[in-house]
């Protein structure tokens, strides 16, 4: 059925509209041209205001759709491609595959000729679509929103296959649910996440730098963070990594990401808080042992700064705890 000539179809549906409806159809569901055009600018040309233009429009789509009937063959294709998508498909994606390159529009104008063909415009959620059921547009909805929370609660890109363990939906129903989504995105490596994050959508310069960080699994160098990033200069990239906080500077212009458990601060700072959270002294050994855990530095800058007793005090015992101030 991908054979249909939807060009041919509609030439016969407008066949018996007068010269003044005829343009008006064509020019609003764009039959003679690549853009589909407003009411108001058809009203411009014409000399009438845009409510006459509507009103042209209403009558001549009521003239047309007894002709439909001739065509039952393309209408039920369409219904059989929306049934293979859980009733439900984004326009765009409908368009092309229905369409191909050059019948687009023609597709768009016979789907607003006949039920259950329903359009939903584009949201903060989902993106243009077309259902044959508007129990599906709300499945749709109250399967994202599901898999969303499933999303966040992971904290990490998911599969197909891990998405489709969550709910009862065909392969084909899910693929298209996410692709109408706004809410939920596929990345390059074929894993779907929130829209939001830099897995999904990254942004510039730091959030590609993030997934290099990420994907790499260990502190970098920013030269080895620049190396990884398309496009990216050295200085570019470290200028980024001082800015973002979710980069901790652990060495000689070597960074880690703040969320595999580094603090921010110098080594005085670090150890500062592994004596506030250990709530109690500790002997030398500890301090560094934890402190070379925080940062990429020489034992001895780590015992010069646990030995500035403007900070550090060393009991009877050998131990360390904070100066009170």
């Amino acid at each position: 059925m991908k054979n249909i000539n939807y060009q041919k179809i509609c030439s016969h549906l407008l066949s018996d509209l007068n010269k003044r409806q005829k343009e008006v159809i064509s020019r609003r569901f764009g039959l003679k041209r690549k853009e589909r055009e407003t009411l108001e600018f058809i009203g411009k040309d014409f000399g009438i205001c845009r409510e006459r233009v509507r009103q042209i429009q209403k009558v001549s789509l009521e003239k047309i759709k007894p002709k439909t009937e001739k065509h039952q063959k393309a209408f039920c294709y369409f219904i059989q491609y929306l049934k293979g998508f859980g009733d439900l498909r984004r326009e765009d994606v409908l368009l092309e595959e229905l369409g191909g390159k050059d019948q687009k529009n023609e597709v768009y104008f016979l789907l607003n000729l006949r039920e259950p063909f329903q359009r939903f415009n584009e949201n903060e959620d989902f993106h243009s679509l077309w259902t044959i059921n508007k129990d599906s547009y709300l499945l749709a909805k109250k399967i994202i929103a599901a898999l969303g929370g499933k999303l966040n609660k992971r904290k990490k890109p998911l599969s197909l296959e891990s998405l489709n363990s969550y709910v009862s939906l065909g392969e084909k129903g899910l693929i298209s649910y996410l692709e109408a989504s706004k809410k939920i995105q596929k990345n390059q490596e074929d894993l779907y996440g929130l829209s939001d994050w830099p897995e999904i959508n990254p942004r510039g310069i730091k959030d590609k730098a993030y997934l290099a960080f990420k994907k790499a699994g260990k502190p970098l160098h920013f030269s080895e963070a620049a190396s990884l990033i398309e496009d990216s200069h050295i200085q570019t990239v470290h200028n980024e990594l001082i800015k973002d906080k979710r980069f901790v500077l652990v060495g000689r212009g070597i960074y880690a990401l703040s969320e595999w458990g580094y603090y921010p601060g110098q080594v005085k700072d670090i150890i500062l808080k592994i004596l506030k959270e250990a709530e109690k002294p500790l002997t030398r050994e500890d301090v560094l042992n934890k402190v070379l855990k925080q940062r990429l530095v020489r034992k001895n800058t780590v015992l010069l700064n646990l030995s500035n007793k403007q900070y550090f005090l060393k009991d009877p015992e050998g131990r360390y705890r904070i100066k009170e101030v």
